[in-house]
């Protein structure tokens, strides 16, 4: 998939310097932030109701719309594919390959990780 995304993004940098009247990449990021942001959310909404209804196809073609806007997003902040690949790679050594960054405070204490309040003398992560 790496590759699919790397293509994709490369893609998009192209296409947002083409002409709006031509391009739906180019008129979706000359809408501005706040466009692509909520066709991004639009798409996360699609997936999650294909999902619920038991929908695998439309899960599957609503999903290359989420991450096809994902990497319109990722190209009007100037994040590349490679920049969420170290980060999945960091929380992989931290936590494990299927885990999800933990949300609260998270400490470090001789190599291990701990989540709930830190301990005075613990690195926040």
């Amino acid at each position: 998939m790496t590759g699919a995304m790397e293509r994709l993004h490369k893609a998009v940098l192209k296409a947002r310097q083409t002409d709006p009247g031509q391009s739906r990449t180019a008129r979706l990021m000359q809408g501005g932030r706040a466009k692509m942001a909520k066709k991004l959310v639009e798409e996360a909404a699609e997936v999650t109701i294909d999902a619920v209804c038991g929908d695998r196809d439309a899960v599957v073609r609503e999903s290359a719309d989420l991450l096809y806007n994902l990497a319109v997003l990722w190209v009007d902040m100037g994040i590349t594919p490679d920049h969420v690949w170290s980060e999945m790679e960091r929380r992989e050594q931290l936590y494990g390959i299927a885990e999800k960054l933990h949300k609260g405070p998270v400490a470090i204490v001789d190599g291990a990780v701990s989540f709930g309040a830190p301990a005075s003398g613990d690195r926040k992560v």
